[in-house]
């Protein structure tokens, strides 16, 4: 079989999601009982995300419309007030986006020439004369666990703990050396790796977040993003080795990266505890005791339905072939290529387009021939590429808050649960001072407990996942904003981003 080369995916409606801040710092908000638009929340939620819809681009320059997660549009009206609702007319809603080389935007709507501005609570377009006042701040609303893409190099940046440095040089981001973590603090961003050290200005991982640290973004629709310190230096791969660093004189868009959310790869396990790898480019098979590249799958999942591809690190998706094997060789768009997925206390059941069970035959290939799925049909799943969970919930992010003893689900920025395999699919939550989380008996939880408990992850999408509490319950989120565990059933508080 021909080598596949590694296709990026297509941009999701998550990746074109931002939240602009206002020259007070202050969120663009719709008030969804008033039908109104605000700038007074203080931090990124759901009524502070916007889609952005481009209907023509250029280098510094946009038309845009700008969608709630709602799917009603900001709307400006003749006499200057703010609504959101739906376009009456092809022009309706239509804002002309300027790129400040500071990063920041402005919006001029496009039927009157008037600038979106605030006045640090009420939002409206009423100026033709551009001020301060009508700066916004761009931030990405993509979940903080990212992946950094240059579509220049087709690279993905790679965190090097041995040599303290970041390259530009990994063709398939399924290491976890792959993912950051992108904290947004004061107007900046601070580049965090899987060993929690800090991409400086100094082109070296430092341990912790300072000036030397925070680098100011630009973003553009679509998910590109570039880096830089305020003071005319960009970050981009330079040298041979393609190393991430500061630099005067970019060429051709090298510092312009994609900003994703970072995939989801993971390890299948048979019952015989052997490792399913791809072997001779195609063959699917459980033969190995030790995880290698090629035991590697990424987990692409339908968020509306129960169906999983798993994408090798050969480029093609496992696929349902003739006499019932199951093959490396499948292209995205093969309704093959699709399969079923049950769960059973962190273990996967995976079920073939045929109406068959994914099971390994007596010479070691992975099959669709079970009719009824038992023991032998069940897979142990691991994530292969987490060394640790950010979890969003419908409020917000999960970390511990100076106000509360409790663990809270409605942070702006989200503490780092360290995974430590148990059993397959199960895991100790480990806070990031070293102790555990402990469980109370109304179902709250505390970052600070002397043992460990068992913590039972379930897979729902290609980011999203339940996780059911030693308590028995499905961990879920509260418009409280205080962690539960106390739901029977999985709602949609219960799905959490990771």
């Amino acid at each position: 079989m021909e080598e596949v080369e590694w296709t990026p995916r297509q941009p999701r409606a998550e990746d074109l999601r931002v939240g602009l801040i206002s020259w007070a710092g202050s969120y663009l908000t719709y008030e969804p009982y008033k039908n109104t638009v605000t700038a007074t929340a203080k931090g990124l939620g759901r009524r502070q995300t916007w889609e952005i819809l481009v209907s023509n681009q250029h280098d510094t320059q946009a038309v845009v419309r700008l969608r709630s997660l709602q799917g009603l549009y900001l709307l400006c009206e003749a006499d200057g007030s703010l609504c959101y609702g739906r376009p009456r007319t092809s022009h309706h809603g239509c804002f002309l986006i300027r790129f400040h080389r500071n990063g920041q935007w402005t919006l001029q709507c496009i039927i009157s020439g008037r600038y979106l501005e605030s006045d640090g609570e009420d939002v409206f377009c009423t100026s033709r004369v551009l001020s301060a006042y009508h700066m916004w701040t761009p931030r990405p609303a993509l979940h903080v666990h990212v992946i950094l893409f240059s579509p220049l190099n087709h690279c993905y940046a790679r965190a090097d703990p041995t040599m303290g440095r970041v390259w530009v040089d990994a063709p398939i981001p399924c290491l976890e050396e792959c993912g950051f973590l992108l904290h947004f603090q004061d107007g900046c961003y601070h580049l965090e790796t899987s060993a929690h050290t800090f991409l400086s200005h100094l082109d070296r991982l430092v341990s912790q977040p300072s000036t030397q640290t925070a680098f100011h973004m630009q973003v553009r629709p679509g998910g590109l993003v570039a880096l830089s310190d305020g003071e005319g230096g960009m970050l981009y791969p330079q040298g041979t080795r393609l190393l991430l660093s500061l630099g005067s004189s970019p060429h051709g868009g090298e510092e312009w990266f994609i900003l994703q959310r970072c995939p989801t790869w993971v390890s299948l396990r048979s019952k015989s505890r052997k490792f399913l790898s791809v072997v001779y480019d195609v063959e699917v098979c459980a033969a190995s005791e030790h995880v290698s590249p090629m035991s590697l799958f990424q987990f692409e999942c339908d968020n509306e339905t129960p169906t999983l591809q798993l994408r090798s690190a050969n480029g093609c998706y496992l696929a349902q072939r003739r006499h019932r094997a199951v093959m490396a060789d499948g292209h995205p768009m093969e309704c093959e290529t699709f399969f079923r997925m049950h769960w059973n206390c962190g273990k996967i059941l995976l079920q073939s387009p045929n109406g068959r069970f994914l099971c390994i035959a007596a010479n070691g290939l992975l099959m669709a021939s079970a009719t009824i799925p038992g023991p032998n049909e069940e897979f142990g799943i691991r994530l292969a590429n987490r060394p640790f969970l950010a979890l969003r919930g419908r409020y917000g992010y999960v970390g511990t808050s100076s106000e509360h003893d409790l663990l809270q689900c409605n942070m702006d920025q989200p503490d780092c649960i360290h995974l430590l395999p148990c059993r397959q699919g199960i895991y100790h939550f480990q806070a990031q001072g070293g102790s555990f989380w402990s469980i109370t008996s109304f179902g709250t939880f505390r970052p600070w407990g002397k043992f460990a408990l068992n913590f039972c992850i379930e897979l729902q999408g290609s980011n999203l996942l339940t996780v059911l509490a030693p308590n028995g319950f499905y961990m879920r989120s509260d418009r409280s904003g205080t962690l539960l565990a106390d739901s029977e059933d999985i709602t949609k508080e219960c799905i959490w981003e990771f």
